[in-house]
């Protein structure tokens, strides 16, 4: 799923556009026994509660793209047999209707999900008559050849609120305030099926974790059956360590450079592309190329690739590279470059030493103090 299809997605879980036909929640607590479930028609809960079941199935799909959403795809072998894919397709073909099946999927989640304390899971089922649109994105509201029926799952907290005083209205008192427990925002949930294209993908879902760094392997892998791919801090490091040991000692600042505004690029061409930029092997091995890495260079790329990022495991541009900012560090400095201008740093052998040399004008600043620049005599200098 892209930006655009998971925002209309998310534009349903309002009063105005609710596709929300039932809601299913078990409260769990930190023994990981079942202290609650509830099963109701979701238009027939109180409009406060709506509202605050609204703002959770939201959060469940927000985010960045490749970061704390996901697309993910189920393996050939979960979508035979009892493979999970299966079971989630009973879900949502029974709309949550099915009591033993939904207490099934409760029992999955609070064997596999380790959590110390209390959490809440709540399931949905919706429907949504898919529009038309016109050539210029207009929706046809009165035009749908689809139906879109959905599984949202949110995993959420539920902790005891702060201890403290209050003021209570009733008896004019500051008094101690009573400790109720909150639901708290989820840490986890996913869509199922996907809304790929605007139509249902069942091959697909879509993943949320609140933690970018942490994905819950084992909702993954048991739950879900999906394999769990790197995460956006990982894809970063894996990318990094491919950069160095590719390039060796030919590893220079033009090097990282040339890498940083090639990846921008990439990303500014697609800037009005709803869809991220995905990189496979093939991808970065053309990047590099592109880059300035030699056939001798790029000798061993593949096995390097393998080994970081996975044989057939993508990376995202936008989780490779920060186009905000172009850091260059030493152990005792840290200088940060505005990335549109990564030419006003360049390297350069003074007087026998090896400086990192930064073109300047009149306007510098130092520690809030704006200094003025002296007129020292040209120093022998060498590029390297």
């Amino acid at each position: 799923m892209n930006k655009k299809e998971i925002s209309e997605i998310k534009k349903l879980f309002t009063k105005e556009r609710c596709a929300i036909n039932r809601i299913c929640g078990c409260y769990v607590d930190g023994d990981k026994e079942k202290k609650l479930s509830l099963r109701e028609a979701f238009l027939s809960l109180p409009e406060e509660e709506m509202f605050k079941y609204f703002d959770i199935f939201r959060k469940t799909m927000s985010g960045t793209l490749g970061k704390n959403l996901l697309n993910m795809s189920f393996p050939l072998e979960q979508e035979m047999g009892d493979g999970t894919q299966k079971f989630l397709l009973k879900l949502r073909d029974t709309e949550l209707q099915d009591e033993e099946l939904v207490e099934a999927f409760y029992d999955k989640i609070i064997e596999t999900y380790y959590h110390p304390e209390n959490y809440f899971i709540i399931l949905i089922h919706g429907s949504y008559d898919i529009p038309q649109r016109t050539t210029d994105g207009l929706e046809m509201d009165d035009a749908s050849d689809y139906v879109y029926n959905f599984i949202l799952c949110s995993i959420c907290p539920v902790k005891l609120s702060k201890a403290g005083l209050c003021y209570n209205a009733q008896t004019n008192h500051i008094e101690d305030r009573i400790r109720d427990w909150i639901v708290e925002m989820p840490e986890l949930g996913f869509l199922f099926p996907a809304f790929n294209d605007r139509n249902t993908d069942i091959h697909s879902l879509l993943y949320y974790s609140k933690n970018a760094k942490e994905f819950c392997t084992e909702i993954m892998e048991d739950i879900l059956g999906c394999a769990q791919p790197l995460p956006a801090e990982a894809q970063k490091e894996s990318f990094d360590t491919i950069i160095a040991d590719t390039f060796g000692t030919d590893c220079s600042l033009d090097t990282i450079r040339t890498i940083h505004d090639n990846l921008n690029e990439m990303l500014e061409e697609a800037a009005d592309n709803p869809d991220p930029v995905v990189l496979d092997k093939s991808d970065v091995k053309s990047l590099l190329y592109h880059s300035g890495a030699s056939e001798e260079n790029l000798e061993h790329f593949e096995e390097q690739y393998d080994a970081f990022v996975g044989e057939k495991a993508t990376v995202m541009a936008s989780n490779i590279t920060n186009t905000r900012k172009f850091e260059i560090k030493t152990p005792d400095v840290t200088v940060n470059v505005n990335p549109d201008r990564t030419d006003l740093v360049d390297t350069r052998i003074i007087n026998g030493k090896r400086c990192l040399v930064i073109e300047i004008n009149d306007q510098i600043e130092v520690n809030g103090i704006h200094v003025y620049p002296g007129d020292e005599e040209e120093s022998t200098e060498i590029p390297f």
